[in-house]
């Protein structure tokens, strides 16, 4: 059963933050490893590497506010990283690494397709998994007390996707195509549920994979039934270009698609066919973040690109350890994972508590359009 306590408050993150800009910090003493699970190569390394650098940001920022201070010792952080390459047999494997490297907790994975099979190697080695991205309900529902994540599910994001059709978009007819992954149909599911309650009509569902880049031969028999909405459950590798034949085969639906799809990447894929997109995302939008501007700002310094959609939520994942860290006195596995239940404080995306099942509390979805080639907020929904 997990407990409520308040833990690590605004104060002390900012002063972690402040910190970071300030020359020094901890750099020797006993280290405790944290690690980091993403794909970091292939279609969708863009935003595995964007999971990893909002950990290694968190990193750095402790390490130069001068570590963790745990009864008598002060630790470094290291943060040890491996590719998964959003497959589940290499998911596994890269969990299997982790825990024989001596972590004691993991940021990751990016998808629930790895997420959930990365999550018994965790729970069987007491290791705590905080996923900063992976929305598939299942991650969290399987009994173990490894298992967190800091943004809302897919029961709450497919959900808010189909009230905003209907009554936004006053959407009559929905077609709905899924990549068959664990997010992806995951997510379509719950859409499709909804929207027939809201008295929508899902006049065709659709498979593709998550490799796919032709869709001519669906999108065409989809394009004869005149959709309102094109839903897509799915990552931006694949959407891009599905975007982009939509607007070759002269379709004026909307795709509407989830958190896979809702980042900078598929506007620099799609190009100007991006514009058909209205999307979600399972956090609270970054512009409506207290230092969302800060973290963007130093994120460009850092690492010379943008960051793209979870890098804030991998950020507070790790100072959720640090916060459990101090409650467990100690860089023990066992007792981490005794800790973590009671976490309860203010990060860089909104409040961090967790409930029984290891779900964020509240958790909020933000929906945008495209405008301008840019991500342009619309609304957000608790």
């Amino acid at each position: 059963m997990r407990y409520k306590i308040a833990a690590l408050g605004t104060a002390l993150i900012a002063a972690f933050v402040l910190a970071a800009c300030k020359p020094g910090g901890a750099d020797q003493g006993p280290v405790i490893k944290i690690g980091s699970a993403a794909p970091l190569t292939g279609e969708i390394a863009h935003l595995g590497k964007d999971n990893e650098n909002g950990a290694r940001m968190a990193v750095d920022d402790i390490n130069a506010a001068g570590g963790v201070k745990l009864g008598d010792k002060t630790y470094r952080l290291e943060l040890v990283g491996e590719d998964d390459k959003a497959d589940p047999r290499e998911g596994t494997l890269a969990a299997q690494k982790l825990v024989d490297e001596g972590v004691v907790a993991v940021i990751g994975h990016l998808n629930s397709g790895t997420s959930i099979p990365a999550s018994r190697i965790y729970a069987d080695a007491n290791v705590v998994q905080i996923s900063p991205s992976a929305t598939n309900p299942k991650y969290t529902l399987q009994g173990f007390r490894t298992t967190y994540r800091v943004v809302a599910n897919d029961n709450q994001q497919g959900a808010v996707l189909a009230n905003f059709a209907a009554s936004e978009m006053k959407a009559k007819r929905v077609a709905i195509v899924d990549d068959r992954t664990q997010y992806g149909q995951g997510l379509a599911d719950v859409f499709e549920r909804v929207a027939k309650d809201k008295g929508v009509d899902v006049i065709d569902r659709e498979f593709t994979t998550n490799r796919a880049t032709d869709f001519n031969a669906i999108l065409t028999k989809i394009r004869s039934m005149k959709p309102d909405v094109v839903m897509f459950g799915g990552m931006d590798s694949v959407a891009a270009p599905m975007a982009r034949q939509m607007k070759e085969l002269g379709m004026k639906a909307t795709m509407l698609a989830g958190d896979g799809v809702c980042d900078p990447g598929f506007i620099s894929i799609a190009g100007d066919a991006s514009g058909v997109l209205t999307c979600s995302v399972a956090g609270r939008a970054l512009e409506k973040m207290a230092k969302g501007d800060e973290f963007t700002k130093r994120y460009k310094q850092k690492f010379g690109i943008d960051c793209q959609r979870y890098s804030p939520y991998s950020y507070d994942a790790v100072f959720a350890i640090v916060d459990a860290l101090k409650r467990a006195g100690r860089p023990d596995r066992l007792a981490l994972v005794d800790a973590m239940s009671k976490t309860s404080f203010e990060g860089l995306t909104g409040h961090i508590e967790f409930d029984e099942h290891g779900d964020l509390k509240n958790g909020e979805i933000s929906v945008y359009d495209v405008r301008d080639g840019k991500l342009n907020l619309l609304a957000s929904f608790h």
